[in-house]
């Protein structure tokens, strides 16, 4: 295995990259709201994983069991034009479940090969004022779609106009099988390239992008900004602000004690903890990673990002790492410098 680091000063505007690269070889505008029929959703969190009974649903391996089937993208609207790309609202099966997401299509015609494919992992909103296309990423998506990219950035199951319980990112895998869903569909698209599928993801959605990594070997890019990356140890113990320690809804209060009480805490039954953490299963992927943190971040600790970054690279993955100084969770002040750091990632990887 050989590892290259290095380390410099002011990327635009004070970013500071350090870049880990192993040589090892990888293991195996319209209305607010879509138009659509209103949310069912049962009254209790969704049943465990069906794929085995001896396999809890939060480990990875259980998520491995399962299978993600293509469906389609089915047309609600389009919001036309943004101005090199544009903006349509589609929905797709997740489980039986209605799902929407939001598509920017580069103008122009479609490569031979099919569109490549950022799918944008949204971090937390509140699941009942989230909306399709509000511009919490409009930044990012009219980047990526710029750059020649399709985006695809999904609703996840409860939020929004989605069908299903919102069930939070982390004590339950289900927007992961949403994100597993969506790639499949994608791969079946023809307008796609299911050669080129990347991922990007912030906070809460950085997780369902980690584990999403290591179940499917059709990514190939990903990178996370400000992501939940950490190990479950991680997010019990090392996230002072975590769904652990403060008020959370009450299914994912439900969800976290029920995983309490069948398995502990990551103190006391450490086994099962990790084989949940997807950090811990990084070997597997075979995308190559970008990391972005803010090194003064109050909302996901940066120690997250140092363990993954260092996990990828003991796994010997390529993993850059950009850390930028004097910013918050949603990098305002640092917002062109991680727009072009991720267009230029892409680019060379996806």
């Amino acid at each position: 295995m050989c590892v290259l680091m290095s380390r410099r000063q002011g990327l635009t505007a004070g970013a500071v990259l350090v870049v880990l690269a192993s040589c090892a070889p990888a293991a195996s505008s319209g209305s607010t709201t879509p138009p659509s029929p209103a949310a069912t959703a049962s009254s209790s969190a969704s049943p465990p994983n069906t794929a085995s009974p001896a396999l809890d649903r939060l480990t990875i391996a259980a998520m491995r069991a399962r299978s993600y089937p293509a469906s389609a993208l089915t047309l609600v609207r389009t919001d036309g034009d943004q101005g090199g790309y544009v903006n349509t609202v589609v929905s797709y099966q997740s489980d039986s479940l209605r799902v929407y997401a939001l598509v920017a299509t580069p103008d122009g015609a479609r490569p031979a090969a099919g569109w490549p494919v950022i799918v944008l992992n949204h971090g937390y909103i509140d699941p009942s004022t989230y909306r399709t296309d509000d511009a919490s990423y409009a930044q990012f998506i009219a980047a990526f779609a710029r750059a020649g990219d399709m985006v695809v950035k999904p609703d996840y199951r409860g939020n929004g106009q989605s069908q299903g319980m919102p069930e939070g990112g982390h004590f339950s895998p289900v927007y992961a099988y949403d994100l597993l869903n969506l790639i499949s569909t994608l791969k079946a698209d023809p307008l796609v390239d299911p050669t080129r599928i990347g991922l990007f993801a912030h906070s809460m959605g950085g997780h369902e992008a980690l584990r999403a990594m290591v179940v499917s070997h059709d990514i190939k890019a990903v990178v996370f900004m400000a992501g939940v990356v950490g190990s479950f140890f991680d997010i019990f113990y090392n996230w002072p602000n975590s769904p652990v320690t403060t008020d959370v809804p009450a299914i994912v209060q439900q969800l976290r004690n029920a995983a309490i009480a069948a398995h502990g805490t990551p103190r006391t039954d450490p086994t099962f903890w990790d084989s949940a953490s997807a950090i811990d299963d990084v070997s597997f992927t075979t995308a190559v990673v970008q990391v972005n943190q803010d090194v003064g971040d109050t909302v996901v600790p940066k120690l997250f990002a140092d363990h993954l970054v260092a996990a990828l690279q003991a796994a010997g993955k390529s993993v850059q790492y950009n850390t930028y100084p004097g910013d918050d969770h949603q990098f305002t002040q640092n917002r062109a410098d991680i727009l072009a750091n991720a267009v230029a990632f892409y680019k060379a990887n996806l």
